[in-house]
């Protein structure tokens, strides 16, 4: 099979995930993608059409790439999903009490969002680059049902997949294209993570000051 050799990162995991799936066949797609829910700098943008450009050169069938991928990334979920059970709301807030301009409440505040919308945020944030794999976390330390988590993240799941496994399937040599299309989404992402801790720092770090300020008046 043909794939770019310009050395890059992105090459040696594009080589080594086609590897896997020449050797495991469709497994392989699953293990990989299990793998990029664990560790969200692997590029399932990358992984996904590489397992459907594999499919189109008849290694195997679309429907067991799309069939493995949906499996490696509920397999990659639960384990995120075990971590957050083990993890727990109590151990967090008393991590967040110790963290600088963190506070337990925060914990309890974002248990309480996740407890009203966390079908929702499971279900789209497996559409999403990095929440793909965090959302599982929360997950977990809300405790939500292990068989309604499986259920949204299979659905959720299977949506990205089939975009990206169609695209490399339908595209053929011509996969690295929709690359370019998910950079832009990861990049809109990662902006606005960005943005938002920035804007977190900046709020927490002002409130500090000005209690700082209130305080030292009584104590002169």
């Amino acid at each position: 099979m043909t794939t770019a050799t310009d050395g890059s990162w992105l090459t040696a995991i594009v080589d080594w995930s086609v590897s896997l799936m020449e050797v495991i066949g469709p497994a392989g797609a699953g293990l990989a993608i299990a793998l990029e829910n664990v560790f969200p700098p692997l590029p399932s943008e990358v992984i996904l059409p590489m397992a459907g450009l594999t499919a189109s050169r008849g290694t195997f069938t679309l429907v067991e790439a799309l069939f493995w991928t949906t499996a490696g990334s509920i397999v990659g979920a639960l384990l995120l999903y075990g971590l957050g059970r083990w993890l727990g709301a109590d151990r967090l807030r008393a991590a967040a009490a110790r963290i600088p301009l963190l506070h337990p409440e925060d914990i309890d505040r974002t248990v309480a969002w996740f407890e009203r919308h966390g079908g929702k945020a499971v279900f789209f944030g497996r559409m999403v680059p990095l929440f793909r794999s965090l959302i599982s976390i929360p997950a977990g330390v809300t405790r939500m049902p292990i068989w309604r988590f499986g259920l949204l993240t299979a659905a959720g799941s299977l949506v990205w997949n089939t975009v990206f496994v169609l695209a490399g399937f339908l595209l053929g040599e011509q996969w690295h294209v929709v690359e370019t299309y998910a950079d832009v989404l990861q990049y809109i992402v990662v902006a606005a993570v960005g943005i938002g801790v920035a804007w977190f720092l900046y709020a927490r770090t002002r409130a500090l000051m000005r209690r700082r300020g209130d305080a030292s008046p009584a104590n002169d």
